[in-house]
């Protein structure tokens, strides 16, 4: 029988009305929460969202939340009981409170609904629902390392708590999700409380098709801001402007917010790689480096451009910039499933050699080792792994920053950086679009 046009309509708009507050499908979330009970078949774990913000700035949820049930709602608590196979939510919130925050209606009426997770519970209830719950053997497991917000890393973000907080004589807080734990064993002392951190590490590690595309989205729209950085650079121009315009550009284009502080080098702080105080005005002699990505849906992306002031190339720099650039063409030829990066940097090491470089030499290092590899990307621009060893084969959804840089001298660095992702044939370059050769960026950069 043939569908009625109008209903075909009123069936679309209801299907799309309930994937409204979601990024994904509901059963990308389910499939994620299957696949974290399959590791804790002898216990609960409670994943905890963000609280509000203490500064009055605008909501945004912790990615571990998001990535499990996809909820942007302040304090919400999800348990994924891998004993009984079923998930529940438990967060409260009034509809004006919600509709302030731009949060479905539909998703506080009708949670189960929406979300697909099982049972929805008020937070006031969790603390009696948990006790309930749990018996002598039950394992409570919860992440032991930092959530990260939008441009956080959970191990950076843990660096740093310890140094400046816990380590301090005068202070010695724990992190959020220590604390929890310390309260966790204080309640339940005849429960085990473990960390699921490394499990969830694992899940992270690849990523679906969806996660992909959304990527790629962000990719993309990162390259859009360097190409009108690079059109906006010229002698005079403050590094302030240009980083502004980066982030306009991105949050115009529907970007989250950015997926790390930019990062602006010229003159002598190519020395401080992750240089962001804009605080120079640009010369005619000044190489640039911009390393800046969006996010797009709680999904990050990391690029990096590397371009005279002036739109010429110096001989020094070009010089620079063409090695890095035969190197990331190595190593972006070789990116395929099965292949280990310890293998494309032993084919980096006899391409310099085969033109005469000495690869002992310090700045081939990275190169030779790494095979143009820095860092997975997923949600955090620093996305988190279980475990990675440089020898073993790559898999296809592993996305990662093909990061080529060096030195020439205390003025003169590159970084050629792409986000990349291993496909089932191959790679793709989920950053493609910019000019890279050094013809084409003094053709991009003639008009300024």
């Amino acid at each position: 029988m043939k569908i009625p046009l109008i209903l075909t309509l009123l069936l679309f708009l209801v299907v799309s009305g309930l994937q409204a507050q979601l990024i994904f499908e509901k059963d990308e979330y389910r499939n994620r929460r299957e696949k974290l009970m399959d590791r804790i078949p002898d216990g609960i774990a409670i994943i905890r969202g963000a609280s509000e913000s203490l500064s009055g700035l605008a909501f945004t949820q912790y990615n571990n939340m998001m990535y499990f049930a996809g909820v942007e709602i302040p304090d919400a608590i999800l348990i994924v009981d891998g004993e009984k196979r079923e998930s529940t939510l438990f967060f409260t919130i009034d509809e004006d409170h919600a509709d302030s925050e731009n949060i479905s209606l539909d998703l506080v009426r009708e949670p189960v609904k929406i979300t697909g997770i099982e049972h929805y519970r008020p937070y006031e209830d969790f603390s009696e629902t948990l006790k309930n719950r749990l018996t002598k053997t039950t394992v409570i497991y919860t992440p032991f390392s930092p959530e990260e917000y939008i441009g956080e890393n959970s191990m950076e973000k843990f660096a740093t708590f310890k140094r400046n907080i816990t380590d301090n004589e005068w202070d010695g807080r724990l992190t959020r999700e220590m604390q929890f734990v310390a309260v966790l064993n204080q309640r339940f002392p005849e429960n085990q409380v473990s960390n699921c951190t490394p499990f969830i590490w694992e899940l992270r590690k690849f990523k679906s098709k969806a996660e992909i595309d959304l990527i790629r989205k962000a990719a993309q729209l990162s390259v859009e801001a360097h190409k009108a950085v690079m059109k906006a650079t010229r002698p005079g121009v403050p590094e302030v402007e240009l980083a502004a315009l980066f982030q306009q550009v991105s949050m115009k284009g529907g970007a989250k917010g950015l997926a790390f502080g930019t990062i602006i080098m010229s003159d002598k702080n190519h020395a401080y790689g992750h240089y962001m105080k804009y605080d120079r005005i640009l010369g005619e002699k000044d190489f640039i480096i911009l390393d800046g990505g969006a996010n797009v849906s709680y999904y990050a992306s990391d690029v990096s451009t590397t371009f005279p002031a002036s739109g010429k190339f110096t001989e020094t720099q070009r010089e620079i910039y063409e090695l890095g650039l035969f190197i990331r063409e190595i190593c972006q030829s070789m990116y395929r499933p099965g292949i280990s990066l310890t293998e494309i940097g032993a084919e980096v090491k006899k391409e310099l050699e085969k033109l005469g470089f000495d690869t002992s030499e310090p700045r081939f290092n990275l190169w030779i080792r790494d095979g143009g590899y820095n860092h997975s990307i997923g949600m955090a621009v620093h996305d988190r792994m279980h475990t990675f060893d440089r020898r073993e084969p790559l898999q296809p959804g592993f996305v990662f920053a093909c990061d080529i840089m060096g030195m020439a001298d205390d003025v003169t660095g590159i970084r050629i950086e792409d986000t990349v992702v291993i496909t089932e044939d191959g790679c793709e370059i989920l950053s493609s679009g910019l000019p890279r050769t050094v013809d084409e960026i003094e053709a991009f950069m003639k008009n300024n």
